[in-house]
C-alpha cells in the first residue's frame, strides 16, 4: 500500500508530468502537465473531443497513460487500480449517471462508504461491538451530512430511476462524498441541468471545496463556461489532447488560442476588431 503524508492549503496534491495516452494512432493527450494544489477547484476545459474523460480516466486509473507520470500526494500512482486510488483519497462522479437504478437514494449513497468498512465477516454476523459502532458512524455521516448537505431528505427512501434527472446527479455527487475524498473528479457534473439545479449544483461544488467540514480538492470538467469562470481557482484548456494553457480564469479568458479553440479563427479576429 502506498503510504500518503498530509498536506497543507496550497500544497500540491495532484501532478502529471508529460502524459501521453494513445488509442491506436490517435493521440488523446500529447504531453500534458498539469498540477493541482489542495484547496482549490481546477477546472478542465476544451471543445469536444479535447481529452478531458480521458484525462480523468488517466487520473483515476481507468486508463494507463504510455507514457508519463501521474502523482498523488507526491506519491507515482501508474500502476495502481481505480480501487487502491480510492483509498488514497481519490473520488469521482461521472458523464454519464453510473447509479444503481433499483437501490434507493440511500443505499446508492452507502456504497461509497463500503472501502471505509473494516468489520470482518464474523463481527458483521453478530452487528456488536466494534462492527455496531462503525455501521452507526457511517449511518451518521451519510444521513446527517451528505444528506443535509445536498438537501435530499425528502428522497432518501425513494428508487433511484424513478427520480428527475437533476436529482439523481446529486445522488451521485452524494455517492462520491461518501468516501470522504481528498480529491474530487467532477466530469460534466451540471450537463442537462436546468438554470435553478446548475445554480444549485454549483452551489453544492463551492460548499464541499470550502466549508470546513469539507475542505475537498475539486478537479471540474464542464462546458458551462459562467460557472467555469465564477468558481475555479485555475483552468486548464484542451484542444484535441494539446495542452494549451492552464492558470487563473481571468489570464484564460483573454488568451487568444483558448478564443480560437472555442469560438474559431472568423470569431477569433472578430473580438479583436
Amino acid at each position: 500500500m502506498v503510504q500518503v503524508g498530509e498536506l497543507r492549503e496550497g500544497d500540491t496534491l495532484l501532478k502529471l508530468e508529460d502524459v501521453h495516452m494513445y488509442f491506436g494512432k490517435v493521440a488523446a493527450l500529447a504531453g500534458v502537465n498539469l498540477e493541482v494544489k489542495k484547496g482549490e477547484i481546477h477546472s478542465i476545459i476544451g471543445p469536444n473531443g479535447a481529452g478531458k474523460t480521458v484525462m480523468m480516466n488517466c487520473i483515476n486509473g481507468l486508463y494507463h497513460p504510455q507514457k508519463g507520470s501521474i502523482y498523488l500526494k507526491g506519491e507515482r500512482i501508474n500502476d495502481l487500480k481505480p480501487h487502491q486510488r480510492a483509498t488514497l483519497g481519490l473520488s469521482r462522479t461521472f458523464q454519464k449517471i453510473e447509479l444503481f437504478g433499483g437501490m434507493t437514494v440511500l443505499d446508492n449513497i452507502r456504497l461509497g462508504r463500503h472501502i471505509h468498512m473494516k468489520s470482518g465477516i464474523l463481527s458483521g454476523s453478530f452487528y456488536v461491538g466494534k462492527t455496531k459502532r462503525e455501521e452507526l458512524e457511517n449511518r451518521r455521516f451519510i444521513e446527517e451530512e451528505i444528506i443535509d448537505l445536498l438537501e435530499i431528505e425528502s428522497i432518501r427512501d425513494k428508487t433511484v430511476h424513478m427520480l428527475p434527472y437533476g436529482l439523481q446527479k446529486r445522488v451521485e455527487l452524494g455517492r462520491a462524498l461518501a468516501l470522504n475524498p481528498e480529491l474530487l473528479l467532477l466530469d460534466e457534473p451540471l450537463a442537462g441541468l436546468n438554470l435553478e439545479e446548475v445554480e444549485d449544483m454549483a452551489r453544492f461544488i463551492l460548499d464541499i471545496n470550502e466549508e470546513k467540514r469539507w475542505k475537498i480538492t475539486c478537479i471540474l470538467v464542464e462546458h458551462d463556461m459562467g460557472v467555469v469562470m465564477d468558481i475555479s481557482h485555475n483552468v486548464f484548456v484542451l484542444n484535441f489532447g494539446n495542452q494549451i494553457m492552464d492558470g487563473p480564469p481571468e489570464q484564460v479568458q483573454k488568451n487568444p488560442e483558448v478564443v480560437k479553440a472555442y469560438l474559431g479563427e472568423e470569431d477569433l479576429y472578430s473580438t479583436r476588431r
